[in-house]
Order: C-alpha cells, then sequence, then structure tokens
C-alpha cells in the first residue's frame, strides 16, 4: 500500500521510527513531513498528506502531531478525508471498518514505538465494512461535507467567527 506520511515538530521524534516500521512491512512511504523539530503549522503538515490522497497519489495517510487531534481537525476540513486519532487498536480497526477513515493521526505525546506499530497494523489491515449500515452512514457524512461546501460558496467562504 502507498501511504503518505506528514509531521509536524511535536512529532519529529516518532515519524522516523513509523516510517522505518511501514518499509519493514512492505509498505511504499511517501514522507512529506518535516525532518527536523524546528516550529511547523500542523495546517500546512497536514494538506501533504491530504493533497496526496485525494489526487490518488496515496491510498491512506498517517499524521503525526503532540496528541494527533490537531492533525485530525485539519484533516478533516479537506474534502474527501476521514481522519480519526487512533491511540489504541480497536479504534484503529474500527475506525476504518465502521467510518472508512483514511487519515490516521497519532499523537507523539501519547504514544510510544510500539503501540503505535500495534496500531498502525490494526489501521492499515482494516478493510471498510460492507455492511449496509455502515456504508450508509459513510454516505450521510459525504453528503453533509457536501452541504456544507453548498453552503460556505453560497456565503463567500464567511462562517461565523469570521474576522
Amino acid at each position: 500500500m502507498r501511504i503518505a506520511l506528514s509531521n509536524d515538530h511535536a512529532g519529529f521524534m516518532l515519524k522516523p521510527y513509523i516510517k522505518e516500521f511501514l518499509q519493514s512491512i512492505g509498505h511504499d512511504v511517501i514522507d512529506v513531513g518535516t525532518q527536523n523539530d524546528d516550529p511547523v503549522d500542523f495546517p500546512v503538515m497536514t494538506q501533504r498528506v491530504t493533497s496526496l490522497i485525494t489526487s490518488g497519489e496515496a491510498e491512506r495517510g498517517i499524521l503525526v502531531c503532540g496528541t494527533g487531534v490537531g492533525a485530525a481537525i485539519a484533516a478533516n476540513k479537506v474534502h474527501g478525508i476521514r481522519a480519526a486519532v487512533i491511540h489504541d487498536t480497536y479504534v484503529a480497526r474500527q475506525s476504518v471498518e465502521h467510518d472508512d477513515v483514511n487519515v490516521a493521526c497519532l499523537g507523539a505525546w501519547i504514544v510510544g514505538r510500539k503501540i503505535a506499530e500495534d496500531v498502525i497494523t490494526a489501521y492499515l489491515d482494516a478493510q471498510f465494512s460492507i455492511n449496509p449500515d455502515f456504508r450508509r452512514r459513510v454516505a450521510q457524512l459525504a453528503d453533509m461535507e457536501a452541504a456544507t461546501r453548498e453552503a460556505s460558496n453560497s456565503t463567500g467562504g464567511r462562517h461565523d467567527g469570521a474576522r
């Protein structure tokens, strides 16, 4: 599988181990993360992964930041992306099986190397269920996303709280 991988400065220490692990289990890794611990903005690093997925250049993505939360929020702003914070194997597997998650977000401050390996394995081994309930719900998510895009386009992209 072709995996897009990125990190911000908080994820810098864990990302090389994740990259090496992914390659050791036979995945093609596109590393678009920062290569040092100089501060960078996680939305920028997130866009590098999401653009590879939406263009079809990568099948799934992995983002590593401090908690995984900022990366998940940023990734979920992109049309066609379903991101989740995954810090345990149950959530990692179920996020794909039930919700067709295509971007996994890990917190380097939360998980160590071994947990990251286990969680990533569960995420990558999982397949979206053929259960019609899960398929219907993911289709509803796409409908919500489309409606939000239409509403945003009709208001010039402004949201409550716009400055």
